[in-house]
């Protein structure tokens, strides 16, 4: 079990980021601090439950992710039924789905993800550069507190597959890149929500998008 704690001089809420072993933590730690947090790095899941809002960060494949995961699954998916907001960043986006092709490839089994967000994650069609890797225009398609501000704003994306959630209505923002995928989505309730994009490499329209998490946070 593992803790490192941050803290920001003027904390609006404390924010758990869970560690499972992947994900750009310390670039995330910081992107929170500077929206005003206090962040904890941890695998604790009584630090889960404290906590005013819970991140799920992510680098690398969903089977891995998964995997390394499930350990947590039930405390995560606790969070979720508490109400406490779950931030999902790039692979800890698509962890909250279903499923992936990803997880079902070399004739391996598929692995389930959280299904927090019903729907699973498919590949860029054949003949699309991937990774989709750069700068990209948010484009918000209803309302969330998540997004206040960030419409047409542009964010930085690295992925080489793109959510599609059961319920169209799960899409709070989408992105083009030869088709239109969702950027941004969100569970009925709203406590759920991730972005395929990375908040902390985003400069200021990441940093409003932590900002906006971290005041959803503190109205809990």
């Amino acid at each position: 079990m593992s803790t490192v704690t941050s803290s920001s001089e003027q904390s609006l809420a404390s924010v758990v980021i869970v560690d499972y072993g992947l994900g750009n933590l310390r670039s995330v730690t910081r992107g929170l601090e500077r929206a005003g947090a206090d962040v904890d790095i941890t695998d604790d899941p009584e630090a889960f439950a404290a906590a005013d809002g819970v991140v799920l960060p992510g680098v690398g494949a969903f089977r891995e992710g998964v995997e390394n995961a499930d350990p947590l699954r039930e405390d995560l998916l606790e969070v979720a039924e508490s109400g406490t907001p779950l931030f999902g960043i790039c692979l800890g986006m698509q962890m909250l789905l279903t499923s992936s092709e990803e997880g079902e490839n070399d004739g391996e089994s598929a692995v389930r993800g959280l299904d927090l967000i019903p729907g699973t994650n498919v590949r860029f069609a054949e003949g699309q550069k991937v990774p989709h890797m750069g700068w990209n225009e948010l484009d918000v398609e209803r309302d969330h507190p998540l997004v206040a501000g960030v419409d047409g704003q542009y964010a930085y994306f690295v992925h080489s597959y793109y959510t599609v959630p059961d319920d169209e209505d799960a899409t709070v923002a989408t992105t083009d890149y030869e088709l239109e995928f969702p950027s941004i989505v969100a569970n009925e309730e709203g406590n759920v929500f991730g972005t395929q994009f990375h908040p902390e490499k985003s400069g200021e329209t990441g940093l409003r998008i932590l900002r906006n998490f971290v005041e959803i946070c503190a109205a809990e």
